[in-house]
């Protein structure tokens, strides 16, 4: 069957509010391409949102969901528990930088992630108020749509939101005027203090690089300078990391570039190999802080999503893919850097993006970065775009792609921005 006819089916069936990026369908995929079920092969910069870190059907990751479908599917760990989710979480201390003892826990997508890490932190200090930033993405429930910055498409009419969440301006270079680290962590820990007050402050949440807000990397000195402050200030400082985390950046995860040891990391998406699984890994005071039975869910730590995450971290060291990613940040720079009319390129190992805005402003131009997309696609290379002012073209390859393939996309997403 073609996507076309595909396409016919999915508009008289599927909701009309699950978009897609483009209209052609998915029959097989695997390294760094995806192939529709018109036989189009498509090279992959996306890995399905940062989710298919080692690859599509990595062959790890098959082989041990295969076993553990053979054996059992589901049994509730709050039921009747399992040791594959002993396991993960115990690489999840492993993995997670902070030399403090730790516990974990198991979840089915990072917006019930970052809920379960707010909920642990509002326990364990007594206090209500959440500190997020501006340009911030953490999901789609109704708690993490009140996290998340922006109206559309995440939270138009949606409402009302979950109270006591409160928002501070983020360290955005570009757009900072040359305002350094430590200056702009003053500013938003002034709002902070003067809008909600230090002693109210149960969380301090922050993607150490935004995901959906446009890849920004806050300047050197800024998230320290926050975690420092939330110390202080009895907080809890959360790193989102769902879609920093398990070697995207270059780094087993991003808080590790600046030497962060956050006390909570909510992770998912490129954990399982391309099952749902998450997590909340933290200080081991703050997670045994909830009273047995005040986490956990019926899915969540579902052990064919354990053998997956435990096949893909294994693949993950095997292959040593914090060193692949650097490798493809580097191949990114060096094929973009000569592009005339990009404002900025930026990220860390394989989560870069390129800022498009008017010639000589700081204006953004989401109708150019539209048409780059487009034209990417029309080429056969799957990209997406991100920012809150939809201006940001992002770059997700799978770790394990091919020289050959990023190479190849790379010269794809060249002659695009070019024309």
């Amino acid at each position: 069957m073609s996507s076309a006819d595909l396409h016919k089916r999915r508009v008289a069936a599927v909701a009309r509010g699950v978009g897609s990026t483009i209209s052609a369908y998915v029959d097989h995929a695997g390294g760094g391409t995806l192939t529709d079920v018109d036989g189009r092969e498509w090279i992959d910069f996306a890995s399905g949102i940062a989710v298919t870190n080692v690859g599509n059907a990595a062959p790890k990751v098959v082989e041990a969901v295969r076993a553990q479908v053979e054996r059992f599917t589901h049994t509730c760990f709050m039921v009747a528990p399992y040791e594959s989710y002993v396991a993960v979480c115990e690489q999840l201390i492993d993995l997670t930088p902070g030399s403090f003892e730790k516990r974990a826990a198991l979840f089915n997508s990072g917006a019930e992630a970052v809920e379960n890490a707010v909920k642990i932190a509002r326990h364990a200090t007594g206090r209500q108020a959440v500190v997020v930033f501006d340009h911030a993405y953490h999901g789609r429930t109704n708690l993490t749509m009140a996290l998340t910055a922006k109206n559309m498409p995440y939270k138009h009419r949606f409402g009302p939101f979950a109270p006591e969440v409160y928002r501070a301006p983020m360290s955005y270079p570009l757009r900072d005027g040359g305002l350094d680290g430590p200056g702009a962590a003053r500013r938003a820990i002034d709002v902070i203090e003067k809008q909600v007050g230090a002693g109210n402050v149960a969380a301090v949440l922050i993607e150490p690089i935004q995901g959906e807000g446009g890849f920004v990397v806050p300047a050197p000195g800024f998230l320290p300078a926050l975690a420092a402050w939330a110390a202080e200030a009895g907080a809890v400082f959360i790193a989102d990391e769902i879609q920093t985390g398990f070697c995207r950046t270059g780094q087993w995860f991003a808080s590790e570039h600046e030497g962060l040891e956050p006390d909570l990391i909510t992770t998912a998406k490129g954990m399982g190999g391309g099952l749902p699984i998450a997590g909340v890994v933290g200080r081991a005071d703050l997670m045994d802080a909830v009273h047995a039975g005040g986490l956990g869910g019926t899915y969540g730590g579902n052990p064919v999503a354990c053998a997956a995450a435990l096949a893909a971290i294994e693949t993950m060291r095997e292959l040593d893919l914090t060193a692949a990613a650097q490798r493809i940040e580097a191949g990114i720079i060096t094929a973009l850097s000569d592009v005339p009319g990009i404002a900025e390129i930026r990220g860390r190992g394989a989560m870069m993006a390129v800022e498009l805005n008017r010639p000589g402003t700081l204006a953004p131009d989401p109708v150019r970065t539209a048409a780059v997309s487009r034209a990417c696609h029309e080429a056969g290379l799957l990209t997406l775009t991100c920012g809150t002012y939809g201006n940001v073209l992002r770059f997700l390859p799978p770790l394990v792609i091919s020289d050959e393939d990023l190479h190849r996309g790379l010269d794809i997403l060249r002659e695009a921005l070019r024309n």
